[in-house]
């Protein structure tokens, strides 16, 4: 029960790793909403962990403001922020995909981080405390060909990781990013083109412990990087990737 009486807010969490995250710390103690762009999705994860939900675009500032109001309502002061929600554009060569594939990726990845430490970060401040976790990737630190952007999008979150624990630590809120590999979510088909047995087999084979990371992996990284025992950890980026950075 590493976060019993903390509350927490994970978006993207429907589905996926953010699921993953929201199991893990239901299973720790702690109360959870969980926001999504999917309303059946979410409401349905919502029910079956007993955790609270709204429906949420977190590329879109009034959406924003509507999830943090929703958040403090249902749980009271936010202990815990995970930043999840996440999409990728297709391989392909970078001058080939569009702008509009762009603005989305950038939309979801990175502006989403601005956007939730506007509405959340100024509470935590005020309290003194307060954890915030991005879900980046290793894309961010080992990128690969034809998914420039996506890529991008990752290095981005994980230097916005780094520049707000900076600023934050003494305010006492911490922030810290997690650097998955792929992994069985529904971002996987995306990640690979197309979703065969070569394709992953030749995926697989660039990770030393052989396979994908999980969902139950980011769960168990998350709820040690937003408990106190890791209260002198703020900025890191942990890679939960089985070597893949290596």
């Amino acid at each position: 029960m590493r976060l019993a009486g903390k509350t927490a807010l994970i978006t993207g969490g429907a589905s996926g790793f953010g699921a993953g995250i929201a199991r893990a710390f239901r299973a720790e103690g702690a109360q959870v909403m969980l926001a999504d762009v999917n309303p059946e999705a979410v409401e349905a994860m919502a029910g079956v962990l007993g955790a609270a939900s709204v429906v949420a675009d977190v590329g879109e500032d009034a959406s924003v403001a509507h999830m943090a109001a929703c958040a403090h309502g249902a749980l009271g002061p936010l202990d815990i922020l995970v930043n999840n929600a996440g999409i990728t554009h297709l391989p392909q060569p970078m001058e080939d995909v569009a702008e509009a594939e762009f603005d989305r990726v950038l939309r979801v990845n990175a502006k989403s981080v601005y956007l939730t430490a506007r509405h959340f970060v100024p509470a935590m401040k005020a309290r003194g405390q307060g954890v915030i976790l991005n879900i980046a990737s290793t894309a961010a630190l080992s990128p690969r060909p034809r998914l420039s952007w996506y890529n991008a999008s990752k290095g981005w979150m994980v230097t916005a990781t780094k520049a707000m624990a900076v600023e934050l630590a003494p305010a006492g809120v911490r922030v810290n990013a997690l650097c998955p590999v792929a992994g069985e979510t529904p971002l996987l088909k995306s990640f690979l083109g197309e979703d065969t047995p070569q394709t992953r087999a030749k995926f697989l084979a660039t990770i030393p412990l052989g396979r994908f990371s999980t969902p139950q992996d980011l769960g168990h990284a998350a709820v040690f990087l937003c408990s106190d025992e890791a209260a002198m950890l703020t900025g890191v980026a942990l890679e939960v990737d089985g070597g893949r950075c290596i």
